[in-house]
């Protein structure tokens, strides 16, 4: 029985398709009563789409004694060729394979966003052994390797940091659209993206252990089948047999006509449902999937109709997922906030850190000119040191404010407290050893979340935010 179900699964869907368009072509000669060949073309549907539902019942009686819809269409298909209705016996089988297929590519289209998620998995690593480096698959790095990345790179598996200063782009992970520093004696995890500096960390998790590959496998136990309605035909198939069966002997003892009584089996057979529901499932997926959303499961659409709480993914889902300057504050009568946006901006230009990028690429959507700098410096998880005018410029987080020796004023730290408060990033800006004001960055809301969400709550769908309410 073995043998036979690896011999029914060769070929996959490509296999199913070829043998349904084949059968249906069969059919349609069958029913214009086109004569090609010395029988009834009808007996090429019946073949090609009849003898796998019947293999498939006799394989599900005899390893697990389970009576499905399978069986029922198999008896009505025998029983059809019997009295010499093969039209009607390989237009079943036709319906069937049909409704088999759809199930299967419903499945197939649902399961498409694990294969992108294993397609982040990193492939190679940069291994030093013995004062050489060495590029080798990921998968044969070991616990205790010492692995260099260099930028634009994926970590390859979980480690701690050995040497060197970066950012992490942690989004693949977490969900975060702001990029993490990270220095020495930091974790950093599979998958996950260095963004700038080159880094040397030891692995610590490795193989099916690292972070990335403990995520595949979380999405690729979960169940991505059929929705339950599909499998009511079978859930109840006993039952039908078992009735279609005494209709079926009822009617020819009474009527003493044997095509009422197989006529009583095929319309038994559950082919509207077979049919009709994977159908409508597999447009709803693709439905779905035109407007971004991944639909894993097709019992999940079922499901879908009895919500009445709904989490959404905040990060690249309510919103775009990359950082923009939401406000520019000046705290200094020297410069407007126009001006303390152009020196930022200036000072920011050459700098290799996410953060400084994302404040360049914002400035540009609004003005053009850029000041004149020079003894650029970045100071790694910091921020960046330049002269503008022969002035000195700092441009950094509150730990680089705190180095150089610039107190924050009291106007800052009561303006600042909204925005951390709402998970914002501050830039602070120093001019000539003196706080000048500061930039906060976060992640921006997608114009059409706010609809979406009015939507969801006319349809009476309730909403917690992070804090309960």
């Amino acid at each position: 029985m073995k043998k036979l179900e690896e011999l029914l699964e060769m070929g996959g869907v490509k296999k199913d398709i070829a043998l349904l368009v084949i059968g249906g072509i069969a059919l349609v000669l069958s029913f214009l009563k086109v004569d090609v060949l010395p029988f009834d073309v009808a007996w090429i549907a019946i073949i090609l789409c009849g003898i796998p539902i019947i293999l498939e019942a006799i394989i599900g009686l005899v390893t697990e004694f389970d009576i499905k819809a399978d069986v029922l269409v198999s008896i009505a298909l025998i029983a059809s060729v019997c009295i010499g209705e093969n039209f009607a016996a390989g237009e079943v089988a036709f319906i069937m394979q049909l409704g088999a297929l759809l199930e299967d590519l419903t499945v197939a289209r649902a399961r498409a966003g694990i294969e992108k998620l294993v397609s982040l998995t990193p492939q190679t690593a940069r291994v030093i052994r013995q004062g050489k480096e060495l590029t080798i698959p990921a998968k044969d790095v070991v616990v205790g390797d010492v692995l260099r990345v260099l930028p634009g790179e994926s970590v390859p598996v979980d480690g701690i940091i050995l040497s060197g200063e970066t950012s992490i782009d942690q989004a693949v992970m977490t969900g975060e659209s702001m990029p993490v520093d990270k220095q020495v004696g930091d974790e950093v995890s599979s998958g996950t993206t260095n963004l700038f500096g080159s880094f040397e960390m030891k692995a610590v998790k490795v193989g099916q252990d690292s972070s990335i590959q403990r995520m595949v496998q979380l999405v690729q136990s979960a169940d991505a089948g059929k929705a339950k309605i599909v499998g009511i035909a079978d859930r109840w198939a006993t039952w039908i047999v078992v009735i279609a069966l005494t209709a079926s002997v009822l009617t020819w003892l009474v009527t003493g006509q044997i095509i009422r009584a197989v006529t009583i089996l095929v319309v038994f057979c559950p082919c509207s449902l077979v049919l009709a529901t994977p159908t409508a499932i597999m447009a709803a997926i693709g439905n779905a999937t035109k407007h971004g959303f991944l639909v894993k499961a097709g019992d999940a659409l079922e499901r879908l109709a009895t919500v009445s709480v709904v989490t959404f993914d905040k990060t690249g889902t309510l919103t775009y997922g990359t950082p923009e300057v939401t406000q520019v504050k000046s705290v200094d009568s020297r410069f407007s906030e126009e001006e303390l946006y152009r020196i930022t901006a200036s000072a920011e230009q050459y700098s290799e850190h996410p953060l400084g990028k994302a404040i360049v690429k914002c400035y540009k959507k609004k003005y053009k000119d850029f000041l004149n700098t020079d003894k650029f410096q970045m100071i790694t998880g910091k921020g960046v040191q330049v002269h503008i005018d022969n002035c000195q410029v700092l441009v950094g987080n509150q730990e680089m404010m705190e180095t150089e020796g610039i107190s924050l004023s009291r106007e800052i730290m009561t303006g600042i407290q909204a925005h951390q408060t709402d998970g914002s990033t501050l830039i602070y800006v120093a001019v000539e050893g003196k706080i000048a004001g500061y930039l906060a960055l976060s992640d921006t809301m997608r114009p059409e979340s706010a609809g979406t969400i009015d939507a969801l709550k006319d349809a009476s769908v309730k909403f917690y935010s992070d804090n309960g309410k």
